[in-house]
Formats: C-alpha cells, structure tokens, sequence
C-alpha cells in the first residue's frame, strides 16, 4: 500500500528475495539490511542504515524466534541465554536502536511477537517459551512508558508456524515435518 519498508535478516540471499516481494506488493520503497539482532553492534549498524535512508520510523514490528529445543534437564545456562538473546533482547535492541527515529514521526507504533505457547506450555520449548513471556512482559511495560509519547506498544501472540524451528521439533518428537499442517 505504498509503504517503506526495512527489514533486518541474517542473509542477504533472503533479504534479496524479501524485498522483491515487498516491491511487488506495493511497497513505494523497501530494503533488506542484514543484521544479527542478537549482536548490539549489527543492530547499531543496520538503524544508521536505516537513518540515513529515511527520516523517521512508524512502526517497528519484532518478529524473531529462537530455536532453542529441548526439556528443562537437558538444556545448558547457553541454550537459555541463547533463547533470551534472540527472542527478548533483540527485540529490546531493535526498540532502543528504533526509538530516536519514532519519535520523529508524527505517531509510531511498536508490535512485538510473542506465542501462544505461553499460555498452553510445551516441556521441549521451555526456553522458547520463557523468552516469549518475557517479550510480552517486556511490552506491556513498554507500553505505559511510551504512552505520554504516543506510541502505542501491542503484542501478537500467533499460533505455529511450520517455521523450520518447529520443524526441527517436530522431527525430534517423532512427527513428520511434512506433516505439520494436520497438527497445527
């Protein structure tokens, strides 16, 4: 509908292939800016990227999951860092790193993905899980802070996706990848 449109991805290949996509939905502009969010330094670079192409950010969607799997016994303080590093403090980078541009805008919006598994709780995706709540408790406080300034804060909390993480659960547990869409 006409939108910019930045994204952060791992791989240029994928960002590549995003932006196409965008383009050819109608967005007037649209660019990939490969970024690890997981690394302070990626984020810092990417949003200079994105400040110098465009004045202002509206909105800031986070959408990144982890793919750490497994039960409580078996996974190490790293898994577990590794989950909150992607799924809670990426988003917390992003959000940082995005702010200076929202508030340049004449409103901004911030979404944040969280799941549904944190309401029905799975033992092979108890990190995944914890690191999802603490997006959502991340964004509920987010949203009483950033609310003087108007901007709105919300959380998504979608069903599966036959993401590959899921994939590799699903193979783990006995269950046929290809065969998701029956479960889900």
């Amino acid at each position: 509908d006409g939108a910019r449109v930045g994204i952060l991805g791992r791989t240029q290949a994928d960002l590549d292939t995003a932006v196409e996509r965008l383009k050819a939905k109608g967005a007037s502009d649209a660019a990939g800016f490969v970024c690890d969010i997981g690394k302070q330094e990626d984020v810092d670079r990417a949003f200079a990227a994105i400040a110098a192409r465009w004045p202002h950010i509206n909105t800031l969607v986070n959408a990144a999951g982890g793919e750490v799997v497994g039960e409580f016994e078996q996974l190490t303080d790293d898994d577990w860092m590794e989950s909150v590093n992607l799924s809670a403090m990426g988003a917390v980078r992003c959000v940082r790193a995005a702010l200076p541009l929202m508030r340049k805008a004449e409103w901004a919006r911030i979404v944040n993905f969280s799941a549904h598994s944190i309401k029905r709780q799975s033992p092979g995706l108890i990190a995944y899980t914890a690191s999802k709540a603490m997006m959502a408790s991340i964004s509920k406080n987010l949203s009483l802070t950033l609310a003087p300034e108007n901007i709105l804060v919300n959380t998504v909390l979608p069903g599966s996706f036959a993401s590959p993480a899921l994939k590799k659960w699903a193979a783990g547990n006995g269950i046929d990848p290809d065969d998701l869409h029956a479960i889900m």
